[in-house]
């Protein structure tokens, strides 16, 4: 009987790890960026001022789900069905910074829109600059 009921608790185990353990997420398409955005230039000068504002906004905003360094490991990130990018990669650090800012700020699908919870142009273009600084 002992037996049966340790086998029963391995089998309950089991079939609620399935449920547990993170799903391979979808790597995200490509981005369709509006050509105003794409040529868009910061109106902010990159300083070590800049560098801290965008650094603390992007703990506020960003951290939840890109992850300290940016790698798209944050503790959000495993509920989402799209992977969230990682800051990093050459790929994404070689879009222009108004692509990175409609990316960031506009947004699209999970990756929220920031229009509202950000409306300070300076503050947008400060994580920009921060962003750029998370490269490998």
């Amino acid at each position: 009987m002992k037996t049966l009921f340790t086998l029963f608790l391995a089998a309950a185990a089991f079939l609620m790890m399935a449920f547990v353990v993170p799903q391979d997420q979808k790597k995200p398409g490509p981005w369709e960026i509006p050509a105003k955005y794409k040529s868009m230039k910061s109106s902010v000068k990159t300083d070590a001022d800049t560098q801290k504002l965008g650094k603390a906004l992007y703990a506020k905003h960003c951290r939840s789900c890109h992850g300290n360094a940016g790698a798209g490991d944050g503790p959000k990130a495993k509920n989402l069905e799209t992977f969230p990018g990682d800051f990093s990669d050459a790929k994404i650090q070689a879009h222009t910074d108004g692509e990175l800012y409609y990316m960031s700020i506009v947004g699209r699908d999970e990756m929220p829109n920031f229009e509202k919870n950000i409306p300070d142009e300076e503050e947008r273009w400060a994580i920009i600059s921060y962003l750029r600084t998370l490269k490998k």
